[in-house]
């Protein structure tokens, strides 16, 4: 659970002192802590505690419950650090151990308050100081880290850690004078060997505080003079696009991103970066046909060089004008039909924004539909074509005809190609899609369950299958479709929840959201936004492992990531679900998921919603007593026979969140982060001012 951890047994100014055969066994104890030892360690503890002398000694206390924290005796571990603490208040080692229970149980706050208080009597205890800067940068208090990271380096200024911390903390408060220095200055004293992938991690690193310095002129001449050192090439040539751009020497850039298309001929940012810096880029809406001669010159080259890539051909397909696009639309279209790829819809997408050219896609195939079913001839060409560029033109015209809107022509050609070609599971996903656009769950269900069995090893399909379930609102039949890939001997809903199936859950919120099962609802929103903690909370391992190994640009990128991690779709779907579920409960509290108003629309009878509310109590009730068993059979580990249950969280009670009596408030738990990141979901502040209206705060 814990980072690895070096105490300094009784320091100085300790009001406990241990004779030199107990303070043998104290080391043990740390020793078999971190080695995650802990039968060892509490027999040792004993061995101390045992003695009337030192039964009351704090840090053998202290350690004692640290390690029963670890084999999930969390209440009594407390106990332990706090009687601890009391007996040896002055004590280090007291303080620290509080803290990494404090840090334990995500009470940051207070483990930063310990961890201070343990520095006040050692000041220069190198782990405790660790252990502060990475909550620091936890909270993102920066200029705490800043502070905690510069003492770290003038206690060891001939680590690289060191060095490196110090400039993050100076990077991230933005002092980019000091952190360039300090970059500099460390980077004279490494001697770079051979293919040293982490010295290239910190040239890349150095790039970028003098990147976010506004010196690009530096930041050029820096890149090209350590270009042999680093190895990230692709990383290398888009920085340098990036840097001469902005310096304004686009023709150079051009050189640049020509080569990186030959590494990845299919990457649109790099066509439009190219067209950027060669002063290609118009409207599409205005016909200039001198830019437009310019920009097509330029993709035939790139075509010619790169026969094989579709970026290029797709790219012109958007930019030119209707009457010019059939000849190139004919070339991709065949040769994507000829082929069998089942993503040639997406594709021509692109089109799709121009009614012209879905006018004249349209036409184009009508034609080709009616060559081949006649003749099994492209119009205008005497080749035979293989059957199955039928049965793909089937597949096509059905997603062109969902796309418009106009289902029963799209019914009619999937019907077509079901008909030529019984096994292919593409065209039951095709119809299930059709039927869900036209509003029948129902029918989509149907036709996805078809699907999955054609092919039941398809996880992809297996997963499609369980969401278009759970939407037509068969929510044990989705269940147990999605249980099909996961470990034997779980419980589908604890594997879930483990897994972070969170589109799963969102879905799962919904069925029960209509269903009128409020509590199983918000059960699952709340599972959401759990795993969104937790993924806040596990960055807190890479703080010090990216310093480090020098992994500082990915890390940056992941601390600024968890800044604003919440925007996620994920989370807002989450907190959309879970705030109309609390506002009903508090616009119809007698109700508390009974489902009267969806049993009306469903046709079911509120007795028969009780019913089946009921037997999925039982079923929940079941599964938990298996997994009870389970833990109970397997209650000896690989380390010690000892179970180590800190990571699992306690079960969210769905009948506790139904039955609320503060709805509004615990509303604020999913409205708060949405409405603090300004998220660009409109909803979200249209259910806002609901919430913010019932409580009369105008």
């Amino acid at each position: 659970l814990f980072c690895y951890v070096v105490l300094n047994m009784s320091p100085p100014m300790s009001s406990q002192q241990l004779p030199p055969k107990e303070q043998a066994l104290f080391k043990r104890i740390v020793k078999c802590y971190e080695q995650k030892q802990f039968r060892n360690g509490l027999k040792f503890t004993k061995q101390i505690l045992s003695n009337p002398n030192f039964a009351e000694h704090g840090e053998t206390l202290s350690m004692k419950g640290l390690i029963l924290n670890c084999i999930g005796k969390k209440e009594e571990a407390l106990e332990l650090v706090k009687k601890g603490l009391r007996n040896d208040v002055r004590s280090h080692v007291c303080w620290h151990v509080y803290g990494l229970m404090q840090r334990s149980e995500r009470k940051y706050d207070e483990a930063i308050k310990a961890f201070r208080n343990a520095l006040k009597i050692d000041k220069e205890n190198i782990q405790i100081l660790r252990d502060l800067s990475m909550l620091q940068l936890q909270m993102r208090d920066l200029e705490g880290f800043k502070e905690t990271r510069y003492h770290l380096f003038k206690l060891r200024p001939t680590q690289r850690v060191s060095w490196i911390g110090f400039a993050l903390s100076l990077h991230l408060t933005e002092d980019y004078e000091l952190a360039i220095r300090v970059l500099e200055d460390f980077r004279k004293t490494q001697n770079i060997e051979a293919y040293d992938i982490e010295s290239s991690e910190f040239l890349l690193y150095q790039n970028m505080v003098y990147r976010e310095a506004g010196k690009f002129e530096i930041a050029l001449y820096h890149l090209e003079s350590n270009k042999d050192h680093i190895y990230d090439r692709r990383s290398y040539l888009e920085l340098k696009g990036e840097l001469l751009m902005k310096l304004g020497r686009n023709l150079e850039a051009s050189h640049v991103y020509h080569q990186l298309l030959a590494r990845n001929e299919d990457n649109l940012d790099y066509y439009n970066l190219l067209e950027e810096c060669l002063n290609l880029k118009t409207d599409d809406d205005v016909q200039d046909m001198e830019a437009v001669r310019r920009r097509l010159y330029l993709y035939d080259e790139v075509i010619k060089c790169y026969p094989n890539a579709l970026a290029p051909h797709r790219l012109s397909l958007s930019f030119l004008p209707a009457h010019m696009i059939v000849p190139r639309m004919e070339v991709l279209l065949k040769k994507l039909l000829r082929k069998g790829s089942s993503p040639a819809f997406a594709v021509f997408r692109i089109l799709y924004r121009d009614p012209k050219k879905v006018f004249i896609m349209e036409n184009l195939l009508m034609a080709y539909v009616d060559s081949l079913e006649k003749c099994s001839r492209f119009p205008e060409e005497t080749e035979i074509e293989a059957p199955c560029t039928l049965l793909w033109l089937y597949y096509y015209l059905a997603l062109h005809f969902d796309y418009l809107n106009k289902v029963d022509n799209a019914l009619m050609y999937v019907n077509k190609g079901i008909e030529h070609t019984p096994t292919l599971v593409e065209l039951y996903m095709v119809k299930a899609r059709i039927y869900k656009h036209a509003g029948n769950m129902v029918e989509a269900a149907h036709w996805i369950e078809e699907a999955q069995s054609l092919d039941t090893a398809d996880r992809y399909i297996n997963s499609k299958c369980a969401k278009y379930m759970l939407q037509a609102g068969r929510i044990e039949d989705g269940i147990f479709m999605c249980s099909k890939f996961i470990r034997e001997g779980l419980s589908s809903v604890e594997s879930f929840s483990e897994m972070q199936y969170m589109w799963f859950e969102i879905e799962c919120a919904r069925a029960y959201r209509k269903a009128g099962q409020y509590g199983e609802s918000l059960k699952k929103c709340h599972e959401v936004e759990r795993h969104f903690s937790d993924i806040i909370d596990d960055q807190y391992d890479f703080h010090n492992y990216c310093i480090r190994r020098v992994t500082i640009c990915s890390y940056i990128q992941l601390l600024r990531l968890e800044d604003r991690l919440r925007e996620h779709q994920f989370f807002f779907r989450a907190a959309k679900c879970a705030l109309k579920v609390y506002l009903s409960i508090y616009d119809s509290p007698s109700d508390l998921g009974t489902g009267i108003d969806n049993a009306a629309q469903n046709g079911t009878s509120s007795r028969e919603l009780r019913k089946l509310h009921r037997k999925q109590k039982k079923q929940a009730a079941k599964a938990e007593q298996q997994r009870l068993n389970k833990m109970k059979s397997n209650t000896k580990s690989k380390q010690d026979g000892i179970v180590d249950e800190c990571k699992r969280q306690p079960q969210i009670s769905a009948e506790k969140l139904a039955s609320t009596s503060q709805p509004l408030e615990d509303a604020l738990v999913f409205l708060r982060p949405l409405i603090q990141l300004n998220c660009t979901y409109p909803q979200a502040y249209f259910l806002g001012f609901e919430v913010y209206y019932r409580k009369s705060n105008f």
